[in-house]
């Protein structure tokens, strides 16, 4: 049995939740990450799926599969080194594009461009991960922080969450037209992004 810690009923008993009151930037920045989490979770469940009705082959579609760990990870070392000069914003944005922009090239070129969306895709997802800690804290600096961290993420946790069922459910009934679906989600959180106001640094 741990010993008792001095003090330790009184913090608690002092301890207060802070208020934090769900405004519009908290509400643009929480649909933001909920509708791209959203296009990571089914990408991560179905992507080799979703590159076969494309037209990739089932080799093609493992190949590319292979490549967004890579991606992800360049990705970071390029916002670590480059776009750190940058204000989050501005990478955050940067990320909410490249899923869009795989889909288009993919659409144009059919499977023999599963790899280079694979690319695009991992590396939105690589900086996307880093975002979602470097932007709240941008904006609302670090007063609060993790709490604030906490109610931007619930949305983004749920729907992250449900997005495998939900997509596997479409693909049965649209094929490769469901990057349509993820670029308009994409596309739905560069809005939100836009809609912010950048505060410096």
């Amino acid at each position: 049995m741990l010993p008792p810690v001095p003090g330790a009923k009184l913090v608690a008993a002092t301890a207060v939740k802070p208020h934090i009151p769900i405004d519009r930037t908290m509400l643009l920045i929480a649909f933001a990450f909920a509708a791209a989490w959203t296009v990571t979770g089914a990408m991560a469940a179905h992507f080799p799926r979703i590159l076969q009705a494309a037209g990739a082959t089932p080799v093609q579609a493992v190949a590319a599969g292979a490549l967004i760990g890579p991606a992800q990870v360049g990705a970071r070392i390029v916002e670590a080194g480059i776009l750190k000069r940058y204000h989050p914003l501005f990478s955050t944005r940067l990320a909410c594009l490249t899923h869009p922009l795989g889909a288009v090239i993919l659409a144009v070129s059919g499977g023999a461009a599963a790899s280079v969306f694979a690319i695009f895709h991992g590396a939105g997802n690589g900086i996307l991960t880093i975002a979602r800690g470097t932007l709240p804290l941008a904006i609302f600096g670090p007063q609060n922080y993790a709490y604030r961290l906490g109610l931007i993420g619930a949305p983004s946790r749920m729907a992250q969450a449900a997005a495998p069922l939900v997509f596997s459910l479409l693909i049965e009934e649209i094929g490769s037209f469901i990057l349509i679906v993820s670029s308009a989600l994409s596309l739905a959180a560069l809005a939100a992004l836009w809609l912010l106001k950048q505060k410096p640094l």
